[in-house]
């Protein structure tokens, strides 16, 4: 357990002290999508949702839900978020809608689980605005592809 940062010498959870790091820009973008029938993309897309605009609403929500991390994961620091860019595809191959967060920060920690959760909470508004048509939607795929700042550097998922 010594390698796990959120465990202390005895195996106890705890939160990370970041005091000692030092601040800098960081960002991170995650991607995810939700699948499902092709009628219910063509009702999305076509603004037909009895709920409303659901990729409008979606985008919202995962701006939201980005805001709100450290208070849905347990350990995470509450970051001051400088941004958060999220973008709501629809995909005729899929078919579906693909997910894509960008959050950016000046601090001590990084913002990939504020990026994983903006995807997470969108996917999930998604799925909630149409369950009535298409039940058997899937959310897949939800993963950092991108995280640059700090001590650890850059990643970028091929």
């Amino acid at each position: 357990m010594s390698d796990l940062t959120h465990f202390d010498g005895s195996g106890n959870a705890h939160m990370v002290d970041v005091s000692a790091k030092s601040v800098t820009a960081r960002v991170a973008t995650a991607k995810g999508h939700v699948r499902m029938a092709r009628e219910t993309l063509a009702m999305i897309t076509q603004e037909r949702a009895k709920k409303g605009d659901v990729l409008a609403v979606a985008q919202l929500a995962g701006i939201m839900g980005a805001k709100e991390t450290a208070r849905l994961i347990p350990l995470c620091h509450p970051l001051p978020i400088t941004k958060v860019a999220l973008t709501l595809t629809p995909d005729s191959t899929l078919p579906g809608v693909q997910i894509e967060a960008t959050v950016k920060t000046t601090g001590q920690t990084g913002v990939e689980m504020e990026a994983l959760t903006a995807v997470s909470t969108a996917a999930l508004t998604v799925y909630d605005m149409v369950k009535a048509v298409d039940k058997a939607m899937e959310i897949g795929a939800i993963r950092v592809v991108l995280k640059d700042g700090g001590k650890s550097g850059r990643y970028e998922a091929e």
